[in-house]
């Protein structure tokens, strides 16, 4: 079960578009492919892998993780990895 839900995000206008489960972009894990921080499924998807891995209990961790992917992820970082990536990097400076 998710821990982060659609109705425990705090920022509005995400786009909602599902990809169908056959689609190749699927994976399972976050990889090489983009990430939009407009699209609330991708959102979502990322914040709950995150929590999940990093065994997270907590809502308002993943809000704060959602308050990172909006607020200062660089335009510049763009695939799902390096995404991944920026978040634990900024997550465990922020956490010292």
């Amino acid at each position: 079960m998710a821990l982060f839900n659609i109705t425990d995000m705090t920022y509005r206008g995400y786009q909602w578009t599902a990809y169908p489960n056959d689609n190749p972009k699927v994976t399972g894990n976050p990889d090489s492919t983009r990430f939009s921080r407009h699209e609330g499924y991708e959102v979502l998807y990322l914040i709950n892998t995150l929590a999940n891995g990093w065994n997270l209990s907590k809502v308002s961790d993943c809000q704060k993780m959602e308050k990172m992917i909006q607020e200062g992820l660089p335009s510049t970082t763009i695939m799902q990895v390096d995404v991944k990536e920026w978040i634990r990097i900024n997550w465990i400076n922020n956490k010292e």
